[in-house]
């Protein structure tokens, strides 16, 4: 029987013109993302409007779950799709196939262990989110219901990555749009008619995650191109390779997991600073940052992950121009959209708002004022990210480690906790924008210094990992 071929885009990643080829995976990769970040915000709006401040309150006390997951596949999603892209690179498909099955297989596993542990301790899980009894039994409903979505939700993450390598962007797009249609409906369903409320949120956005999980495998196993699922072997040297490759993959992908873990950090100390500065309402108007922060991670996300294949193909196959004509161009591109979400938030804040709660939620009134300043973060961020997204494609895991840690630890942390006492309320809406400001100026020095001692021929002061244990 003849396969399907599902539109698939014609891509050469190492002669297609950078610019038209960097459009024609980002367009698709950007329309999908924005759609994949409807999930959390549609969730808050109907929260929000369905069952109140507190709603939102007790979603964002277990956001961080849901990042750790999403943190996991975009991990080992990024991870795999480097070391696939390199071994395509080198007409090594077998290899490529051999990466993307193990990086499903041993992520699955791993998602399955956070699960089981959430059903077994879910209130000493959300007492460790600093979840207070006033919002505790939201908070339960909440998390019960979404837990059995993780697995799809991994499952997703990885696959819009490998999809993507694969040569068919507009079927990761079709996925993301597809799963976002689906939880808009079911939220809104579930949340008014049915009344369910936050249990009701939980339970749409666990079926559109199996929804988009399921499309991503159907992929795999009926229409893939070069890359498919690979029969590992029930060997110990089978599982011994595996064990060293998902190593390799998390090593390089470990920047993104942190980008992930930082915005649960972001979430767990503002919690704090909010409710000990504002009470329940400073969380639900901080919480209301948090559901528009995907949007920004996600316009961000999608120029990374847009410029990665370009530059890990064009990188393996030693075409360091290329690579170099990939970053301008992702830079760039983040320099537009950042200003451009930066603008859209400040000018339209109390639109925003009114979407998530009413007026006469006190809540309101504390988002509106501090919304416009969180939202000069968004250009300092899609920089950062893009920086962090151009050494985790070039395999300098550790340095887009370190500036993960930078802006989404070290900055941030000691920003949330001294900026309120200095300029008070509005310190606890900038300690975001100053950590990401403070990260693109350490990026942007030692990248200027890099460039400069490597045009006079010095050492390169960011040298690669050596090494590749993938390598065959």
């Amino acid at each position: 029987m003849k396969k399907l071929n599902l539109t698939r885009d014609r891509i050469d990643f190492a002669k297609d013109e950078i610019g038209p080829l960097f459009r024609a995976l980002f367009f698709p990769t950007l329309v999908g993302m924005i759609f994949n970040s409807a999930l959390t915000v549609i969730d808050g709006i109907f929260v929000g409007r369905g069952v109140g401040a507190d709603g939102i309150a007790a979603v964002n006390i277990t956001a961080p779950i849901f990042m750790v997951a999403t943190g996991i596949g975009l991990m080992l999603g990024i991870g795999s799709s480097v070391v696939a892209s390199i071994r395509l690179s080198e007409n090594n498909a077998k290899a490529a196939r051999i990466i993307a099955t193990q990086a499903f297989v041993m992520g699955l596993l791993l998602i399955g262990l956070i699960c089981a542990g959430g059903f077994a301790f879910p209130r000493q899980l959300l007492h460790l989110l600093g979840c207070s009894p006033r919002l505790e039994a939201k908070a339960l409903d909440y998390l019960l219901w979404l837990l059995p979505g993780l697995p799809f939700l991994f499952v997703e993450c990885v696959g819009m990555m490998l999809i993507r390598l694969d040569g068919s962007p507009k079927y990761a797009m079709s996925v993301q749009i597809v799963a976002a249609v689906v939880n808009i409906a079911l939220d809104w369903y579930m949340v008014f008619p049915l009344g369910w409320g936050v249990m009701g949120a939980a339970l749409a956005t666990s079926i559109a995650c199996a929804v988009g999980g399921v499309m991503v495998l159907f992929y795999f196993l009926r229409f893939p191109n070069k890359l498919r699922f690979y029969r590992l072997k029930c060997t110990l040297t089978s599982l011994l390779l595996t064990l060293r490759n998902t190593a390799y993959m998390i090593r390089i992908g470990f920047a993104t997991f942190l980008t992930e873990l930082a915005m649960s950090v972001m979430m767990l100390t503002g919690n704090y600073m909010f409710i000990s500065l504002l009470d329940e309402e400073g969380v639900a108007a901080f919480a209301i940052a948090c559901y528009l922060f995907p949007i920004v991670f996600s316009i961000s996300n999608a120029i990374a992950q847009s410029a990665q294949p370009i530059i890990s193909f064009n990188h393996g196959a030693r075409l360091p121009q290329r690579v170099g004509r990939a970053l301008h161009i992702s830079l760039l591109t983040a320099v537009v959209c950042g200003i451009s979400v930066t603008g859209c938030l400040w000018l339209g804040a109390p639109t925003i708002v009114r979407l998530f709660l009413g007026p006469q939620e006190a809540a309101y009134g504390l988002a509106v004022e501090g919304l416009p300043l969180f939202a000069l973060c968004a250009v300092f961020f899609a920089i950062n990210i893009a920086f962090i997204g151009y050494y985790q494609s070039i395999e300098k895991a550790a340095v887009s480690t370190a500036y993960t840690l930078l802006r989404g630890v070290l900055f941030l942390v000691p920003s949330f906790l001294l900026l309120p006492g200095w300029i008070g309320v509005p310190g606890l809406w900038l300690a975001i924008p100053a950590a990401e400001f403070a990260t693109s100026i350490v990026i942007g020095v030692i990248y200027v210094l890099y460039k400069a001692r490597r045009r006079r021929g010095r050492t390169d002061i960011a040298a690669p990992v050596p090494g590749d244990p993938t390598a065959r």
